[in-house]
């Protein structure tokens, strides 16, 4: 079922970075039903690959040229898409959500989104995520983005739809498939099986072990799906990502939120936000007075394990959204 909506942002729409949108609209979907008190709504942000509908990218129409914005849209920060929400929850009546929750990078929305709106939201769950992004997790994303910028057909940002820098955007995707598993699943599930036959190449140096097919299989599905200068925007977002900005610690950010409870999951084989960053962030809501749930979960599908393991993930949601 189509459950999208579409809300018009206040216009213009100031970005966290400097600049502004002009006619901005953000689209959403939901289910269920608000009650009279408009207090029951639960604000889910997406992590980076699944798509949101979002209408307002670098590929949408500049309403200033009727040209796509490309690399002239504004700098995306992470507090951007946290208001984008927030303005999307007031345009239907909800002065505070009853919980807000976020994946990876949804998991760094949902932050942003209580550091710049105190009393938003009565619950906060952060899935995966993190305060702010780790030396790796930059470093990787660096080079993931170098793919892209590299890659001839990009064209400082002019690409056109029937020639995008397919080359970049497959190496992006690799890499980051990499980091988005764990080296013992990647084991259990491959080993050194060799690529199935009706998949073998007679090029030199062609793919020789199924984890390299499986690996191009969703690197082509990711350059078909995905809008090149929207991932270098969103990807350049999540480095620069800070929740201690707002206020000076981590701890002032959350202190004057208004949250009253914290459900902080993450997983012991994720490399990308390890699980000492969900650790340090549990820490946090709870010296900011904040009744804090920490949920490691030994799942070992690493980093996608909440995209995998959902009866691990939806026990821990499922109690703690039940909570008086």
């Amino acid at each position: 079922m189509d459950a999208r909506h579409y809300a018009a942002l206040p216009d213009p729409f100031p970005m966290w970075r400097g600049g502004a949108l002009h006619g901005a609209r953000i689209a959403y979907e939901t289910w269920g039903e608000l009650n009279a008190a408009r207090d029951n709504a639960v604000l889910l942000f997406t992590g980076l690959s699944p798509p949101a509908h979002a209408a307002s990218s670098p590929a949408s129409l500049n309403p200033a040229t009727q040209a796509p914005y490309r690399v002239e849209f504004p700098d995306l920060s992470i507090e951007d898409i946290a208001r984008a929400g927030f303005e999307t929850l007031r345009s239907i009546g909800v002065e505070r959500a009853y919980s807000v929750i976020g994946p990876s990078l949804g998991g760094m929305v949902v932050l942003a989104y209580v550091a710049q709106f105190p009393q938003s939201t009565r619950r906060v769950i952060s899935i995966s995520g993190t305060a702010g992004a780790s030396p790796f997790a930059i470093a990787l994303r660096s080079i993931q983005r170098e793919a892209i910028l590299r890659d001839p057909d990009w064209r400082g940002g002019a690409y056109t739809d029937e020639r995008p820098p397919a080359t970049g955007m497959r190496i992006a995707r690799k890499l980051g498939m990499m980091t988005y598993r764990s080296a013992a699943e990647w084991r259990e599930r491959f080993g050194r099986a060799p690529v199935p036959e009706e998949l073998r190449e007679t090029t030199p140096f062609a793919p020789e072990f199924a984890i390299q097919s499986y690996l191009e299989t969703h690197a082509r599905r990711f350059v078909r799906a995905f809008d090149p200068n929207c991932y270098l925007y969103i990807s350049r977002a999540m480095d620069r990502f800070d929740l201690a900005a707002h206020g000076g610690s981590n701890r002032a950010a959350l202190l004057r939120s208004g949250v009253e409870q914290a459900l902080v999951i993450g997983v012991e084989s994720d490399m990308l936000f390890a699980i000492g960053e969900q650790r340090a962030l549990a820490a946090s809501f709870s010296d900011a007075g904040i009744a804090t749930r920490f949920a490691p979960l030994p799942c070992i599908e690493g980093h996608d394990s909440f995209l995998i393991d959902m009866a691990s993930f939806g026990k821990e949601i499922r109690s703690f959204l039940a909570l008086s």
